[in-house]
């Protein structure tokens, strides 16, 4: 006698169960929203207190479908949206109708060129091999917008490589680049989900310049490295000028508010190839210090 193959599994599946749920009977009681399977009830899913559930739900559902694809560590690029390609730079310029307008259209296009930057930058990143598992590393990720974002992932295509966008609802329209890959491309409510998915795969984090959005992604890597909550990776700075114009970091450590070792934390770039040259580094000096130990 063989042994017995039990089933599975002997509850059915949700997704049968959802589909029950459609074709019971009208009454009363079953068209009151109570009778609802409560995770098919929106109105209920949303209120306040469903709040800690909803963040589970946005930390779970691209977890979940980004192992599923085998990506195993990433490359964030963060930058401005605003900064147009070198192509634009100059119709934003020729639209210039006052003096300030001019000043920033030219601050703009002396920024555009980091654009072909990022893209470069992401095209070397994509063509790191899978591993003998088949997990893909320093896969493009971006914000999943226009500018850099958008430079990011058109590298990663170039390549034929998939490339992730983590895009966000936000007021004023804010639609994934067309480079994004569509499986790979995911919509965020909360800025603190979507910060943390930026973070959970890194191994390598490109700053381009940028504005309050970037600060505040670039700023919370530094304090999770500088507080020993992230292990140190390569977050290369892109733009010296701009972000000596903009931060001085120099005054921070003469203020006594960060020590001058914490500015070791960046590394400032200007060409791609240096950029990925200094990712490199840094992953063959770890590896070169875990053989010692």
């Amino acid at each position: 006698m063989t042994d017995p193959v039990p089933p599975k599994r002997i509850f059915p599946d949700a997704k049968v169960d959802a589909e029950a749920a459609q074709h019971i009977p009208s009454s009363p009681q079953t068209e009151d929203p109570a009778y609802r399977l409560a995770f098919q009830d929106n109105e209920f899913l949303l209120r306040p207190d469903l709040r800690p559930v909803r963040f589970q739900l946005e930390l779970l559902k691209p977890e979940l479908l980004l192992d599923e694809q085998k990506i195993g560590s990433t490359f964030v690029f963060y930058g401005s949206a605003r900064v147009p390609e070198p192509a634009k730079a100059d119709a934003l310029l020729a639209a210039a109708r006052t003096d300030q307008q001019r000043v920033i259209a030219e601050r703009l296009k002396a920024k555009s060129h980091y654009y072909e930057v990022a893209r470069q930058l992401a095209r070397l990143s994509s063509r790191t091999d899978p591993d003998e598992d088949g997990n893909r590393h320093f896969v493009v990720c971006s914000g999943g917008g226009p500018s850099f974002m958008e430079a990011a992932n058109r590298g990663a295509a170039d390549e034929g490589a998939e490339s992730i966008g983590l895009n966000i609802v936000l007021p004023h329209e804010q639609l994934p680049n067309p480079y994004v890959t569509p499986s790979l491309s995911f919509q965020f409510h909360y800025f603190a989900l979507r910060k943390m998915h930026f973070l959970l795969r890194a191994r390598a984090v490109a700053v381009f310049p940028g504005g309050f959005g970037t600060f505040d992604e670039m700023f919370e890597l530094l304090t999770l490295i500088q507080t020993g909550k992230v292990r140190p990776l390569p977050i290369l700075l892109y733009g010296r000028d701009f972000w000596n114009r903009v931060v001085d970091f120099d005054a921070l450590v003469e203020e006594g508010v960060i020590s001058e070792r914490d500015l070791d934390l960046i590394t400032w770039c200007e060409t791609a190839e240096e950029g990925w040259g200094a990712v490199c580094d840094h992953y063959a000096a770890e590896e070169q210090k875990a053989a010692a130990e």
